[in-house]
C-alpha cells in the first residue's frame, strides 16, 4: 500500500517576514530601552545630580514632549517617502542623541540631550507600525504586534537590569553607551537586508504635506483613535518613572534586588507576549483589551497603596501588573492599526505616536507634581496616581469599544482577501 502524502501546513510567515519582525522588535528594544532605562536610574540620578522628583520628571517628559512635537511635524511627510529611508533617517538621529546622553554631565545637559533624542526617537515607533500595517494583514497582526511588543519586556529582562547594574557598579552614563553600540548593529542590518517599503507610493496622488496632516487630524474616525491613545499613555508614563524610587523608599526593597524584579517580570512578559498576540487574533482584540484593562486596574490599586512589602510579593505583583499592561498594549496596537486607510497610514501613525508621547509627557510632568519625596525619602501620594490611572483605564474601555465597532464595519465592507496571509492589506476607499 502506498502512503498518502500529508500536505504541509502553509507557513504563516516567510523567512523574510520573520526577519522583518525580528529586526523591528530589536529596533523597538533599543528605542524603548533608551526611554525606560531612566526609570531604574531615577534612584541613582536624583541624588547624583541633586535634582528633585519634579526635575527628574522633566527629564523624562522632555523626551516625550519633543518626540510628540516632532511626530506632528513629520506626519504630513510620512506617506511621501520610502518607509525604510524614513526609518533610517530618524534612527541615525536617535543614535546621535543617545551619544549626547552618554556625554551629559549635569541636569541641563542631560535634559537637552533627552529633548534631542526625543525629536528623532519618538517618530521611529510610528514608522515601524506603519511598516507592519503595510506588510501584514489584520488576521495575523495581533501575532506580529505580540512579537514586536516583546521589545518592551526584553528591555526589562536584558536592558534595564544590565543598565541598572552598570550604573550602580560604575557610572550612570554607561547604559547609554551600550544602547549606542547595539543600535549601530541594528542600523547596519536594516541598511543591508531590509527591502524598500514603498507600496504606498504606487498609484498615489501627491498631496500637500500640511493639507495631508490637517485632513488626518480632523477626520472623525481618526480623532477618536487619537483620543483613546491619549488616555492609553497615562498609566505607564505616570507610574513607571517613579517605580524604582517607590520600590526602594516605600516598599523597602534594596537597590541590589531591583534588577531581579525587572528580570523576572520581563521574562514572564516576554513569554506572555506571543500568547496574548495569538489570543487577540483568535478571541478578538477588544475582548483581550477589556480583560487586560480590568486586570491592570485591580493590580494597580493594590500596588500603589502598599507599604513595606516582602520581595517575593513585589515580584508577583509586578508580574501580574505587567501582564495586564502587555495585554492592553498588544491588543490596542493591533486594533488601532486597522483604523487608518492605506494612503494615510504613515501620517496616522505619526500623529498617533505624537499624541501618545505628548500626553505621556504631560502625564509624567503632572505625576512629578503630585508625588512628593519627604524627608525620610519616601514618596507621598503615589496611591493618588494609582486612582488616576485606573480612572483613565476605565474611560479608555468605553472609547475603544467605539473604535472596535468602526473597525468591524470597515473590515466587513472590504472586498474579500484572496492574497497570501502576509501580503499588503487591500485598500478601502476613504469615506
Amino acid at each position: 500500500m502506498t502512503k498518502t502524502a500529508i500536505p504541509e501546513k502553509p507557513k504563516i510567515f516567510t523567512s523574510y517576514e520573520v526577519f522583518i519582525i525580528a529586526i523591528l522588535a530589536t529596533l523597538q528594544f533599543t528605542v524603548i530601552l533608551d526611554f525606560m532605562v531612566l526609570s531604574p536610574l531615577g534612584a541613582i540620578l536624583m541624588p547624583t545630580l541633586k535634582i528633585t522628583p519634579a526635575q527628574f520628571a522633566m527629564v523624562v517628559s522632555g523626551y516625550a514632549i519633543s518626540a510628540g512635537v516632532s511626530g506632528l511635524l513629520a506626519a504630513g511627510f510620512a506617506d511621501k517617502y520610502d518607509r525604510k529611508k524614513l526609518l533610517m533617517f530618524f534612527y541615525v538621529g536617535f543614535v546621535v542623541g543617545t551619544v549626547f546622553c552618554a556625554l551629559a554631565q549635569d541636569y541641563y545637559s542631560l535634559l537637552l540631550a533627552r529633548i534631542f533624542t526625543g525629536i528623532f526617537g519618538g517618530v521611529i515607533g510610528s514608522v515601524s507600525f506603519a511598516i507592519i500595517t503595510d506588510l501584514f494583514r489584520m488576521e495575523v497582526r495581533g501575532r506580529v504586534m505580540g512579537f514586536v511588543q516583546m521589545a518592551f519586556a526584553g528591555s526589562q529582562v536584558l536592558g534595564i537590569p544590565l543598565g541598572f547594574y552598570l550604573a550602580n557598579r560604575w557610572d550612570w552614563h554607561l547604559p547609554f553607551v551600550v544602547i549606542v553600540i547595539v543600535s549601530l548593529i541594528v542600523g547596519v542590518l536594516i541598511v543591508l537586508y531590509m527591502k524598500p517599503v514603498d507600496t504606498h507610493l504606487h498609484n498615489k496622488v501627491q498631496r500637500n504635506a500640511f493639507k495631508h496632516l490637517f485632513q488626518t487630524v480632523t477626520r472623525p474616525e481618526y480623532a477618536k483613535a487619537f483620543a483613546a491613545t491619549t488616555l492609553l499613555a497615562t498609566g505607564g508614563f505616570m507610574l513607571l518613572p517613579f517605580g524604582s524610587a517607590f520600590s526602594v523608599n516605600n516598599l523597602g526593597i534594596s537597590k541590589d534586588y531591583l534588577p531581579l524584579i525587572y528580570i523576572i517580570t520581563g521574562l514572564f512578559s516576554m513569554a506572555a507576549g506571543p500568547f496574548i498576540g495569538k489570543l487577540s487574533d483568535s478571541m478578538g482584540k477588544y475582548k483581550v483589551f477589556v480583560l487586560g484593562s480590568l486586570w491592570t486596574a485591580v493590580v494597580v490599586i493594590f500596588y500603589c497603596n502598599l507599604g513595606i512589602t516582602p520581595l517575593w510579593l513585589v515580584i508577583v505583583i509586578s508580574v501580574l501588573m505587567f501582564t495586564g499592561v502587555s495585554s492592553r498594549m498588544i491588543s490596542s496596537s493591533a486594533l488601532i492599526s486597522a483604523v487608518p486607510e492605506p494612503l494615510d497610514r504613515g501620517a496616522f501613525m505619526s500623529v498617533n505616536s505624537s499624541v501618545q508621547q505628548i500626553s505621556g509627557g504631560i502625564a509624567t510632568f503632572v505625576a512629578g507634581l503630585i508625588v512628593v519625596q519627604n524627608s525620610n525619602g519616601k514618596l507621598d501620594h503615589y496611591g493618588t496616581l494609582g486612582y488616576v490611572v485606573v480612572g483613565a483605564t476605565l474611560i479608555t474601555i468605553v472609547m475603544m469599544y467605539f473604535l472596535d465597532q468602526y473597525v468591524s464595519q470597515k473590515l466587513a465592507a472590504a472586498p474579500p482577501k484572496s492574497a497570501p496571509v502576509a501580503s499588503v492589506e487591500p485598500e478601502v476607499a476613504p469615506s
